[in-house]
């Protein structure tokens, strides 16, 4: 995935000549990375959430909080592209 990452980066730095000099574009490739990152850390929370949960329904209430948490990297991302 990281390399994914890496090949993403360097094909939107070579086509604009090594320079990210869009501001869209800038914007549209922060929340796209941020929308991944969040989603890899969604995997492991969500898994280890719901083992918790299937030990003690006590917890829900904490895995579900843990959840949503990482979602609120895309909404700090998407606060980006309504001031660029």
């Amino acid at each position: 995935m990281f390399e994914a990452t890496n090949e993403l980066g360097n094909l939107v730095l070579s086509t604009s000549g090594g320079v990210l000099t869009n501001p869209s574009a800038a914007a549209a490739l922060s929340v796209g990375l941020a929308a991944l990152a969040a989603g890899y850390a969604e995997r492991g929370i969500g898994s280890a959430a719901v083992g918790a949960m299937a030990e003690d329904d006590d917890l829900f209430v904490n895995g579900l909080i843990l959840t949503v948490l990482p979602e609120t990297i895309v909404i700090l991302a998407l606060v980006v592209v309504f001031i660029v």
